[in-house]
């Protein structure tokens, strides 16, 4: 919702809508601590992996819900060029060329280049002009180099630019039960260029691998936001910030096949921002200038030994252990002009320090058909400081880490002779001094808080059945229940028992793929059809539970025509357009929405050389 800017991420009631993210983000071994680099534009991607629950042990910070690791194609398993031309409606284009080669046995590499421009799908009636318009262009540069049998040395760069029209906010008129037409009277956007360069280099041994990770990101991007969102000039602000992350980390694990497997590993990390936000009030001839100076280092040492046939056959038991230590250190600036008239109000910095142990237990069980599993793990988030408060409230500046114990249990199985796969999974989260999502008392900008005591608890189904006449299916479902347990505002308001916002009850998908393949027919090798059904709710949006989204769903359809190395796609998303709220908010009294994108169509044409 809103921008590039805004892509939270949650997993099992987990995450962060401002700030660091509480669930983390690895590309090519790279880290993504910021949820502003978050959403990029996927291409030249090889597979996504998704770890729920704590991944502390081994990741460290801000991992609390789980880890999405993204691996992006190897120039030595994929070879040749690859060609995608794609149109949809609402003007919607893109361009994604790959190129993989290896020069000889020891020296490969890739070049990747994605463009795509977007007309929005929502238009602003005040300003005559789509809310949403994006143009985004993507490179990337992969080199390997094998050393020898047992060395390799990557490097792997990625740049992206892009310029957006953003926040397609409306009001949402709550007697007619339906949202107004997008209607504020200054443009508002989201540029960011972001680089990322890694240095990656893998010793196998007989006995000993060695990964060693060095990555570099930056980070520059500017956001002008109508923080009123109306046709009235109420607020306006500007943000303007660059971001550079420095982070080196080395793993040596066991490489043998002996009953005990062992891991070590050390990482460390600096990451500089250099924040200016500049809001305009109207309504009170007042200008705000706040500038932040902030540097946040960190390290840590890690372990994991993994036993198998402890005491019982086929059981294996690991422990593990990560030391982490972080320093966060903020210049404060804060000016204002009322009037014409400037005047310095605040001029400081502050420090903090967090030290966390972070442990691991986890019990496997192998049978016949698959594994059964149990796990428990402590996470946390750090804490840090806000980037807007109240003049008059100078402890909201900061805010405290959140910590959680997670226990889970599950098995992965084959039922009916091996024709269904099925993954269940049932967790608890026990986590204190939450960081909630609040809009300060003034209704100037928002921040971070720490909440009392919050539980989340749930199960996670996925069923795949195996290949049955060209046809595939596969299911999963989610259920969370995650609540305040404990969360007193003052005397007279409390959230205790209220559902935590932005966290769906019910997550479910179905996906069904068909292939035809046609041997005599000259003009086509194969038809293929894909269908996916997406749905989820109840979301509550806030923390009295006043306001809320129920259970909606689209379905997706692709049907593909192949021949040779050509494929023409088809495709068809949120098919029967149906309505739901993307995201809720209020200010000023007013609800606004950003609503679903409606039905749209396009094609592709994908050609390998």
């Amino acid at each position: 919702y809103g921008s590039k800017l805004t892509s939270p991420v949650y997993i099992r009631g987990i995450g962060s809508r401002i700030n660091a993210p509480s669930v983390g983000l690895y590309v090519d071994q790279v880290p993504y601590f910021e949820k502003a680099a978050f959403n990029f534009d996927f291409f030249d991607i090889e597979r996504v992996e998704v770890l729920r629950g704590p991944q502390g042990t081994l990741y460290g910070r801000n991992t609390m819900g789980g880890i999405v690791n993204i691996q992006t194609k190897s120039p030595f398993e994929h070879h040749g060029t690859d060609l995608k031309i794609s149109a949809g409606t609402y003007n919607a284009y893109q361009i994604n060329a790959n190129h993989y080669n290896d020069i000889n046995q020891k020296l490969g590499y890739s070049i990747s280049a994605n463009y795509i421009n977007n007309a929005g799908y929502y238009h602003n009636d005040f300003l005559n002009n789509m809310a949403d318009d994006l143009n985004s262009l993507g490179l990337r540069n992969k080199l390997i180099w094998k050393i020898s049998e047992k060395a390799t040395l990557k490097n792997i760069a990625s740049f992206e630019s892009s310029k957006q029209c953003g926040y397609p906010y409306a009001q949402y008129d709550s007697l007619q039960a339906k949202s107004l037409p997008v209607n504020y009277n200054q443009s508002s956007s989201y540029n960011r260029d972001m680089f990322s360069n890694a240095m990656i280099f893998e010793y196998t041994g007989s006995k000993v691998d060695v990964v060693s990770t060095t990555s570099y990101q930056l980070l520059d991007d500017l956001q002008k936001i109508d923080q009123d969102f109306t046709a009235d000039s109420m607020l306006f602000a500007n943000q303007d910030q660059v971001q550079n992350l420095l982070s080196q980390e080395i793993i040596v694990r066991s490489s043998n096949q002996s009953k005990y497997k062992w891991l070590f590993g050390g990482y460390g990390f600096m990451q500089l921002f250099d924040k200016r936000v500049d809001v305009d009030i109207y309504s009170a001839n007042m200008k705000v200038i706040k500038q932040y100076d902030h540097t946040i280092y960190g390290g840590a040492i890690f372990h994991q030994s993994t036993i198998h046939d402890l005491l019982i056959e086929n059981l294996s038991v690991t422990a593990g252990l990560r030391l982490d230590f972080e320093n966060d250190t903020e210049d404060y600036l804060y000016d204002r002009s009322i009037g014409g008239n400037f005047s310095n109000i605040e001029d400081t910095s502050g420090t903090l320090e967090s030290f966390v142990v972070l442990p691991k237990v986890a019990f496997n069980y192998k049978t016949a058909n698959g594994n059964i599993y149990a796990t428990v793990a402590k996470g946390y988030k750090t804490g840090g400081f806000n980037s807007t408060f109240d003049d008059n409230r100078p402890q909201d500046r900061t805010f405290d880490p959140e910590y959680s114990w997670s226990y889970e249990v599950g098995l992965k199985t084959a039922l009916l002779n091996k024709q269904i796969y099925a993954d269940m999974a049932l967790f608890y989260i026990d986590w204190e001094n939450q960081q909630i999502y609040q809009t300060n008392p003034s209704g100037y900008g928002s921040r971070l808080t720490n909440a009392g005591e919050t539980v989340s608890k749930g199960m996670e189904l996925s069923l795949q059945a195996v290949p049955i006449c060209g046809y595939n299916l596969s299911v999963g479902y989610g259920y969370t229940h995650a609540t305040f347990i404990k969360y007193v505002v003052n005397e007279q308001t409390n959230y205790n028992g209220s559902f935590l916002p932005y966290i769906p009850r019910n997550t479910l998908s179905a996906q069904l793929n068909k292939a035809w393949y046609l041997k005599d027919f000259q003009w086509l090798d194969e038809i293929r059809l894909n269908l996916l059904y997406k749905g989820l709710g109840k979301i509550y949006w806030n923390e009295e539970n006043t306001a809320s989204q129920s259970f909606y769903s689209v379905i997706n359809a692709k049907l593909s025509f192949v021949k040779n190395n050509i494929q023409f796609d088809l495709w068809g998303r949120n098919l029967l357009n149906n309505d739901y709220h993307a995201f809720y908010f209020t200010v000023y009294d007013n609800d606004f929405v950003q609503t679903g994108r409606p039905v749209n169509f396009g094609i592709d044409l994908k050609i390998k050389f």
